[in-house]
C-alpha cells in the first residue's frame, strides 16, 4: 500500500509540472515579453524641429510618450534638433548624445524638454532569467500536483466501486 501511495504521489506531482510547463513556457512564447531579454543599448532620437513643435504644444510623432525597459539597459539620447534638451538628470546639447544607465526596475517619471506634456515615462522591469522561469513553473506544478494527489486518493474508491458494479 506504501509503495502504491508513493507511486501515485510522484505520478501527480510529475503530471502538475508538466502542466506547469506547458502553462507557462507557453505564455511566455506568446507573450513575446521583451523582459526575456538581457540588458541592451537603446537609443532615442530627438528629431529636428522638435523645439518648435514643444513650444506649439505639439507632440513629435516619432517620440513616444514612455518606453519600457530591462534593468542593465543604457538608453542613449540622441539630440538631432537645434534646440539643447533635458531628459531627468540628462543635459543633452544640440548634435550631441548622453547616456542613463537604468539598473534599479522602477517606474521613472523623469522631467523632459521633447515633450509636449514635460514628462517622460520609464518602466525598468527586472529580466526573466532561467531561475526565474524555473521558479515559476516549481510555484505552480507542485501544489497542482499535490492537489491532483490529493484529488485521486479522493476519487480513486469511488472509480474502484464502479469498476467493481460493471
Amino acid at each position: 500500500m506504501r509503495a502504491f501511495l508513493l507511486r501515485r504521489f510522484l505520478v501527480s506531482i510529475t503530471l502538475g509540472i508538466v502542466i506547469a510547463i506547458g502553462i507557462n513556457e507557453g505564455t511566455f512564447f506568446f507573450l513575446k515579453s521583451d523582459a526575456g531579454r538581457g540588458p541592451e543599448r537603446i537609443e532615442l532620437l530627438i528629431p529636428a524641429g522638435t523645439a518648435e513643435r514643444v513650444a506649439r504644444g505639439e507632440s513629435s510623432p516619432s517620440l513616444p510618450a514612455s518606453m519600457t525597459f530591462v534593468a542593465g539597459d543604457t538608453l542613449v539620447v540622441k539630440n538631432l534638433d537645434t534646440s539643447d534638451h533635458r531628459l531627468g538628470p540628462l543635459f543633452i546639447p544640440s548634435g550631441t548624445s548622453a547616456s542613463l544607465i537604468l539598473s534599479d526596475a522602477n517606474k521613472y517619471a523623469y522631467t523632459c524638454s521633447f515633450e509636449a506634456t514635460q514628462v517622460f515615462g520609464v518602466d525598468v522591469q527586472e529580466p526573466v532569467t532561467a531561475s526565474t522561469r524555473v521558479l515559476g513553473i516549481l510555484f505552480a506544478g507542485l501544489p497542482l500536483g499535490m492537489m491532483l494527489g490529493i484529488y485521486s486518493l479522493v476519487i480513486w474508491p469511488f472509480i474502484r466501486a464502479t469498476k467493481v458494479v460493471l
